[in-house]
C-alpha cells in the first residue's frame, strides 16, 4: 500500500472488549475494582515496608520496588480503558499509543529484570545463607534494583522508536485494549520487518533470559530444600519462596504465550483474554502471595493498625 495514496491516520480506536457491548458497566465496575485493590495494597506494602524497621532487608527492599513498579505498569492503561468503557471514547491519537507502548514494554521488561533479581535473592538466602548478608549490602541491593528499572526502561526504546517511524493509511481499530506490538503493528502501510526483528529480538532475549535465570535459581533452591532433613524446616524454608514461584508461574506462561511463539504474526482470538492475565489478574495477586501472606507483614501491618487506632 502507498502511503501518497492514502490518508495518514492520525488517531487509533482500542476496540477493547465490543464482543459483549451490553456487559461495559459490569467490566468497568470489575476493572475499578480491580485498580483500586491493586494501587492500594501495593502502596499498603511501601508504606509499612519504610515505616517499619525490621523490614529494611533485601527482600522487602524489593518487593517495595515491586509494588512501586506495579503501580506504574497498571497505571499505563487501566484509567484509559476504564474511560473508554464509561464514555464510549475508544480514541487514542497517534503519539499517544506509541507512548503507552512505550511504558508498557518498559514497566513490563523492569518486571521481568525485577523478577529475575528477587530470585537472585532468595538464591542467596536458602542456598547460601552464610554469605547472604555480606554479598546483599544495601548497596549492592540498590544497584540491582537500578538495574532492573534502567533496563527495563532502556529495553522498549528502539522498538518505539521504530514504531514512530511507520506511517499508518488505515484501518483504525487496534483489536486489543492496549497499544499492543503485533495488533498496531497490522495497521502499518509501510514496512515493518526491521520493527517487528527489532522488537521480537528484545522480547526473546528479555523474557527467555530472565525466565531461565529465574528457571535455575529455583532449580538450586528447590535442591537445597529437599536436602533439609528436618520437614519443618523443609516447609519453613520453601514457603519463603513458593509465593514468588506461583507468581512467576502465572507471569511467564502468559507472557510466552503471547510473545514468544513460532508463529508470531498469527493471533489467536483469546490473546485479549490470556494478556488480561499478566496485565491484571497477576498485579491484582501480587501483593497478597507476596507481602499479605507474609507473617512479618501481617504483623506490621497489625501493629501499624494498633497505633492508628491508639491515636484515634
Amino acid at each position: 500500500m502507498e502511503r501518497d495514496n492514502n490518508t495518514l491516520v492520525t488517531e487509533f480506536i482500542l476496540v477493547g472488549f465490543t464482543a459483549i457491548p451490553q456487559l461495559q458497566i459490569v467490566l468497568f465496575s470489575i476493572f475499578l475494582a480491580i485498580y483500586i485493590f491493586t494501587i492500594t495494597t501495593n502502596v499498603i506494602i511501601i508504606s509499612t515496608v519504610r515505616a517499619e524497621q525490621h523490614l529494611h532487608k533485601p527482600m522487602y527492599f524489593f518487593i517495595s520496588n515491586f509494588s512501586f513498579l506495579e503501580i506504574c505498569y497498571t497505571t499505563t492503561f487501566i484509567p484509559k480503558m476504564m474511560a473508554s468503557l464509561v464514555t464510549g471514547n475508544k480514541t487514542i491519537s497517534v503519539q499517544g499509543c506509541i507512548i503507552q507502548f512505550y511504558f508498557i514494554f518498559g514497566f513490563g521488561a523492569a518486571v521481568n529484570f525485577l523478577l529475575a533479581v528477587m530470585s537472585y535473592d532468595r538464591y542467596l538466602a536458602i542456598c547460601r545463607p552464610l554469605h547472604y548478608t555480606t554479598i546483599m549490602t544495601s548497596r549492592v541491593c540498590g544497584y540491582l534494583a537500578l538495574f532492573a528499572w534502567t533496563a527495563g526502561l532502556f529495553a522498549p526504546l528502539m522498538p518505539a522508536v521504530w514504531i514512530s517511524t511507520l506511517y499508518f493509511c488505515g484501518p483504525q481499530n487496534i483489536d486489543h485494549f492496549f497499544c499492543d506490538f503485533a495488533p498496531l503493528l497490522k495497521l502499518s502501510c509501510t514496512d515493518t520487518s526491521l520493527v517487528e526483528f527489532t522488537f521480537f529480538t528484545f522480547a526473546w532475549s528479555i523474557i527467555l533470559s530472565c525466565f531461565f535465570f529465574t528457571l535455575v535459581s529455583y532449580v538450586h533452591i528447590i535442591s537445597t530444600v529437599l536436602r533439609i532433613k528436618s520437614p519443618f524446616g523443609r516447609q519453613k524454608t520453601f514457603s519463603t519462596c513458593t509465593s514468588h514461584l506461583a507468581v512467576v508461574s502465572i507471569y511467564y506462561g502468559s507472557v510466552i504465550f503471547i510473545y514468544i511463539r513460532p508463529t508470531a504474526r498469527t493471533r489467536f482470538h483469546w490473546d485479549k483474554v490470556v494478556s488480561v492475565f499478566y496485565s491484571m489478574v497477576t498485579p491484582l495477586f501480587n501483593p497478597i502471595v507476596y507481602s499479605l501472606r507474609n507473617q512479618e507483614v501481617k504483623k506490621a501491618l497489625a501493629k501499624a493498625l494498633y497505633q492508628h487506632q491508639k491515636l484515634g
